[in-house]
């Protein structure tokens, strides 16, 4: 019997990791486009989850941005059909009109193409090929951005997709190694033309600048910047909880819903105080001006540093400055200590 390829027991291994202790009795779903990850993961997700007892299904997503992407998607659920997947199917999205850029766009629409066959098929979990490159990558970009913290901890390894586990096994599996095994498989992938378009940012990242930085810096910058991830992460969790803490959920407005009936910052009324607010470590408290801010009504996509920046300068450089404006119409102001906000007509 030929040994197993390292590369091959590698992907099994991060699978079994991620699978292992997964609760509910649905089957796991693997987000398959065809690349050399994904591929390499599905593969890995068919020989692991019913060894665990697991029923495994695939789902494959067609963008329709490409000629001929209806017959990728569609030899993927055949190639899916035959390995045992069940459910297997491909699944049509309409990326136009979606707010953002084209990434942006096709990434909300595959995510939720993505969560809707989850919930139909009663999935007790999703799983994505994003990779360690991916997660260097994503670092990388979040540097461009300026990003604080939470930009820098990268993909977090599990997360809820609309109430459904979406775990990434490869987050510690390199992009040679998927490549690797599906070579040890006997696994042809798909190569996305849009992974090597320079009108994509995160293809820039991965055809010049990281390869840039490991030329300069060595092979362990790709290690060193997935780790950065991991390490900021755990940070990032560690202040949310905090801000959690001096912002407690309310069961209705002005009202704490505390189990210790600690109002935090909130002030007796409504808003937020804003002597409380200034007591905070700044990390903390621009983390609650931010919750805050959604919870006004803000959308997490539209609310920016500038929002969070502009609403934390009426607790620490106020001068008489007037309402801060938000996404979705919103205003906030400093009366009397205190920070209230109101509607697009209030």
């Amino acid at each position: 019997m030929p040994a197993l390829a390292p590369a091959v027991a590698a992907v099994r291994l991060a699978v079994r990791r991620a699978l292992t202790g997964l609760s509910g009795a649905g089957p796991v779903l693997v987000a398959c486009s065809g690349g050399a990850d994904s591929l390499a993961l599905a593969a890995a997700a068919a020989f692991v989850a019913p060894r665990l007892g697991r029923p495994v299904g695939l789902v494959t997503v067609d963008h329709a941005l490409q000629a001929g992407s209806d017959r990728r998607a569609a030899d993927v659920a055949t190639w899916a059909l035959g390995a045992g997947f069940a459910p297997a199917e491909a699944v049509r999205v309409d990326v136009a009109g979606r707010p953002g850029g084209p990434e942006a766009a096709a990434r909300e629409a595959r995510y939720q193409a993505l969560a809707e066959a989850a919930r139909r098929h009663g999935a007790a979990a999703l799983l994505t090929g994003h990779t360690r490159d991916d997660q260097a990558e994503t670092v990388l970009l979040a540097l461009a951005r300026g990003a604080g913290p939470r930009g820098l901890a990268g993909m977090p390894p599990r997360r809820d997709l609309s109430g459904v586990p979406l775990l990434r096994p490869l987050l510690g599996v390199s992009r040679a190694q998927t490549r690797k095994a599906c070579a040890a498989l006997g696994l042809t992938p798909w190569e996305d033309p849009h992974n090597a378009d320079p009108s994509y940012a995160r293809a820039r990242v991965r055809a010049d600048a990281l390869p840039a930085l490991v030329r300069a810096l060595g092979p362990g910058v790709v290690d060193n910047l997935a780790r950065t991830a991991r390490l900021a992460a755990a940070d990032a969790a560690a202040l949310d909880e905090l801000a959690a803490a001096a912002l407690p959920a309310t069961s209705s407005a002005g009202s704490s819903s505390a189990a210790d009936g600690q109002a935090g910052v909130r002030a007796p009324g409504g808003g937020l105080a804003v002597a409380a607010l200034a007591g905070l470590a700044p990390a903390v408290r621009t983390r609650v001006l931010h919750a805050w801010a959604r919870e006004l009504g803000a959308s997490p996509a539209a609310l920016s540093h500038r929002h969070v920046e502009a609403l934390d300068a009426l607790v620490t450089d106020w001068h008489g400055q007037g309402e801060v404006h938000l996404p979705g119409g919103l205003r906030v102001a400093r009366r009397a200590g205190r920070l209230t906000g109101a509607g697009p007509s209030g």
